[in-house]
């Protein structure tokens, strides 16, 4: 499993710990990875997902799972949430013609 958030696509970076006489060594910074399971309103199921804590606040703030996917860029999501974006957005496009 790699350590990257499935729908924002933050991942590790790296980096240096300086030290007070100045050494450098390299580090890495880990994303806050959390697992949770979202509900898709459109698709009317459960969903889990492991993202970060940052992209869970956005979830939220764009009014759920359903309307942050169909405004997420593809290149950043996983293959799994590239999925249920296409999903999504042929169940809202049935809905409408309905």
């Amino acid at each position: 499993m790699s350590r990257a958030c499935e729908l924002t696509g933050k991942a590790v970076m790296t980096g240096n710990n300086v030290s007070h006489a100045n050494n450098k060594t390299r580090r890495r910074f880990l994303p806050n990875l959390v697992n949770v399971t979202l509900m898709s309103e459109v698709l009317n199921q459960n969903v889990r997902l492991r993202i970060s804590a940052n992209a869970l606040r956005s979830v939220e703030h764009r009014g759920g799972l359903d309307a942050f996917l169909l405004k997420a860029g593809v290149s950043d999501l996983s293959q799994r949430a590239r999925l249920l974006k296409k999903q999504i957005a042929k169940k809202t496009q049935e809905q409408a013609t309905a």
